[in-house]
Order: C-alpha cells, then sequence, then structure tokens
C-alpha cells in the first residue's frame, strides 16, 4: 500500500458541522466593516480584539483538555472554525500559531507547570507565540541551524537568530528549535525546543516590509538572552521529533487551501452579474473549484488521521505543495480574466485584493516548507528517490 492509499475520504462529524453557522453569524458581525483586500490577509492579519473575543466564545484552544482552559472538543471542530475564519478573511494571525501548533506541543511534550502557565493564556486570546525555525543561510533546511543555547547553572544562555519568523513583533513567546549540543554538521543531534519570553534583554525584534508593503516577517536576534531550566519543551536533544511532529499540523490544513479565498469570492461575485459573465470565467471558475474540493477532502483525511494519533508527514506535505500551487494560480488566472476584458469597469475593491494577493502569493510556496524541500519529501514518500 503506498502513503496515498492510506487517505481515506472522510466526512466532518455532524456536530461538529453543527457549530458552523453560529460561527459564520458571529464573523459577518464581527468583520463587517472590514474591507476585501484588508480580509485576504485573514491569518496572516492582526487583531488582539478579536483573538480575545474569539477566546471568550471559546474558539481558541478548543480541542485542549478542559482544566488547561480549552474546549475538550474534537480536532474537527477547530476544522470547522479554521474554514470559517479563512472562509470570510477573519484577522486571526495574531493568536494562530498558538492555538494551532504551540499550545498543542505543549500539551504533549511540555511539564506540568508549562501546561498551567501557557495553555491556559492561550485559550483566553492574551497568549501569542511565534515560531522560531527558518535562520540566515538555513532555510528549509532545518537541520543545519546554529542558533545555540548553551546549558549554564541558570538553565540556558541563547545566541543567535531567526529570520522569517511572523508576527514576531506582536507575539510574547517563541518556541525556538536551537542546538543545546554539537555542531550544525552533526544535523539532528542535539537540537531541543525552548520557550523564548521576548521581552527578556538581549532580545532585539526587527519587522521586514515584504513585497505586498506589510511587515509581518521579522527577524529575531538573541544576544546572550538568559534562560531558565524551565524554558525546555522535552528531553534535551528530543527538538527535531518535535518539530517534525509539529509540522504536520502546520502543513495540513484550510489555511494551505484557502489564502486567494476572499480574492476568489470577490471574482465571483463580479462573474455572477452581468457585466462580469463571460463563458471564460466560468470555466476558470469551474477549474478552480474541481481542484479545491479533491484537495479539501485530502485535508479532511489528513486531520482524521491527525485525530487518530498518526503522523502524517507525507501527506501534509503533498497537500501542501498542492495547495499553494493552486493559491498561486487564482491569482494569476484573475489577472489573465480581468485585463483580457476590453471597456468595463471592474468593481475598485476586487482590483485592490487581486493587487495585495498576486504581491502577497510568491510566499505560499515558501512558508512551512519551500516547495524544492516538500517535493523532495514526497518523492522519497512515494519511493520514487
Amino acid at each position: 500500500m503506498s502513503t496515498l492509499d492510506s487517505l481515506a475520504l472522510t466526512r466532518i462529524p455532524a456536530e461538529d458541522e453543527a457549530l458552523r453557522a453560529e460561527v459564520r453569524a458571529f464573523l459577518h458581525e464581527a468583520i463587517k466593516d472590514l474591507p476585501a483586500h484588508v480580509r485576504a490577509r485573514s491569518w496572516g492579519g492582526y487583531s488582539a480584539e478579536l483573538s480575545r473575543k474569539l477566546g471568550q466564545k471559546g474558539w481558541i484552544g478548543v480541542t485542549l483538555p478542559r482544566e488547561y482552559g480549552g474546549g475538550g472538543r474534537s480536532a474537527f471542530t477547530r476544522y470547522v472554525l479554521v474554514e470559517e475564519y479563512l472562509a470570510c478573511g477573519a484577522p486571526v494571525g495574531s493568536h494562530w500559531i498558538a492555538d494551532r501548533q504551540s499550545a498543542p506541543l505543549i500539551l504533549k511534550y511540555g511539564t506540568e507547570a508549562q501546561k498551567q502557565f501557557y495553555i491556559p493564556k492561550v485559550c483566553r486570546g492574551e497568549a501569542f507565540f511565534c515560531i522560531g525555525m527558518s535562520e540566515p543561510g538555513s532555510g528549509s533546511d532545518l537541520a543545519s541551524v546554529k542558533t545555540r543555547a548553551t546549558p549554564n547553572d541558570q538553565g540556558f544562555v541563547l545566541n543567535g537568530q531567526k529570520i522569517w519568523t511572523t508576527n514576531a513583533h506582536h507575539c510574547q513567546y517563541m518556541i525556538a528549535l536551537v542546538r543545546t549540543s554539537g555542531e550544525a554538521a552533526d544535523r539532528h543531534k542535539g537540537l531541543s525546543q525552548v520557550i523564548v519570553d521576548l521581552q527578556l534583554p538581549g532580545v532585539t525584534v526587527r519587522p521586514i516590509e515584504d513585497l505586498s508593503g506589510d511587515s509581518h516577517f521579522c527577524e529575531v536576534f538573541f544576544d546572550n538572552v538568559q534562560l531558565g531550566p524551565d524554558a525546555l519543551i522535552g528531553a534535551e536533544g528530543q527538538g527535531w521529533e518535535q518539530v517534525t511532529a509539529e509540522l504536520a499540523f502546520e502543513r495540513s490544513g484550510p489555511e494551505r487551501l484557502f489564502s486567494s479565498i476572499v480574492l476568489f469570492d470577490q471574482w465571483l461575485d463580479y462573474v455572477r452579474t452581468p457585466q462580469g459573465r463571460s463563458d471564460s470565467a466560468q470555466r476558470l471558475a469551474g477549474k478552480v473549484l474541481t481542484q479545491l474540493a479533491p484537495l479539501r477532502a485530502m485535508s479532511v483525511a489528513i486531520q482524521d488521521k491527525l485525530v487518530r494519533g498518526q503522523s502524517p508527514i507525507v501527506e501534509a506535505a503533498l497537500v501542501k505543495e498542492l495547495g499553494t500551487t493552486l493559491e498561486q494560480m487564482i491569482p494569476a488566472a484573475i489577472a489573465d480574466d480581468l485585463f483580457a476584458r476590453e471597456a468595463e469597469d471592474v468593481p475598485v475593491e476586487l482590483l485592490m485584493t487581486l493587487k495585495y494577493i498576486t504581491e502577497a502569493s510568491p510566499s505560499f510556496s515558501l512558508r512551512g516548507g519551500t516547495r524544492d524541500i516538500l517535493r523532495g519529501m514526497i518523492a522519497r514518500g512515494l519511493g520514487l528517490r
């Protein structure tokens, strides 16, 4: 049986689907004043206020145990929430990483004290985390990271640099992949994960402006940052195992399918008007939907494997690669459609949304693992190399 044979069609349970209408109604009211070109940022957008409101509704940390402030519900409940956030373009980037992977990572590998301290804050929408993986000169080759946490009598002294760290300037904490022993040539050996309070002396966060004019990417510098012994997550040297499990959550969710969905919906609204309707536009809509539907089915199937405690790393990489390819195709195809038309007044808001997604789309195949790295993983998983 090949890797792909293990993906079975899966239906989201009815009790989880039942939440969708309530979430949709709440978000419709909460973000009704946000224009489409702002909503297009979605999980890259930032609103601490909205995160707190979602925390009050119990919609952050919904899968985490009740004793830590979570909802104690199925991972499919969170899947429904995430789809609705993305479909309407809710600016949920503030709590996104903490909810998706930081709190689950702490729950799985952390000490009881770490669970009691961090997870309730995440669930209330009060603690935001960023991911400290990529480094200059390392990129997607995470095994080559050079940032080092050197053990001392107070815990660890942290030195090094992280880059492309989403929303670090808005976050209180980072979970960083660091080397606690050995050298970069040792690859997977000697890697650990630590929690870094970004307010500690010696931490410097610098936003990086991207092509779209946003500054959600950051570079983070550590200069003799003193961490306590309780900063370590899991066992020292276990970091590679932990980070690869974490990436399965990052690569397989709806955010790898729906980054261009606000633009697509805006364009569909235009195509449904007498002025915007054309045979070529209807064919394009069908092309997108026939690719989106099986990709969503694959994503839901992977969610089912995660629910059952499996680690579908190759399958998640496949969804991420195919999903981001579709996400990048959408703005390019819509631009071809709109600018092939003659003497038509295209809505300005649609053009502004297209501009943002076009400028942001090169990053879709970089974040969460570059295209070449993922294709190598997929090829190995299928026995092709």
